[in-house]
């Protein structure tokens, strides 16, 4: 899918390579795109840390363009995600 493959570019040039692209939304004016990434993992693993895993929000235009993305979550890999009922 064009979609992921965008935004795998754009994760591996800009912020760290993406873990797993876990939902890809179509939308009125593009796309919205859920990313896990690794936070910042050979620290985490010096300090024998269990690693940190970041959510973030990407949207696309209908170019398929990434237009905005922002972090909304941190947590240890360890932890659950808390699902929203």
């Amino acid at each position: 899918m064009k979609i992921m493959d965008v935004v795998n570019e754009f994760f591996s040039e800009n912020i760290a390579p993406p873990h797993k692209i876990i939902s890809v939304k179509k939308q009125e004016e593009g796309w919205r795109v859920l990313v896990e990434v690794i936070e910042e993992k050979g620290y985490m693993k010096k300090y024998a840390h269990d690693e940190m895993i970041g959510l973030y929000e990407v949207f696309l235009d209908s170019s398929q363009e990434v237009t905005e993305f922002a972090r909304q979550s941190l947590r240890f890999r360890s932890q659950l995600e808390e699902q929203e009922t």
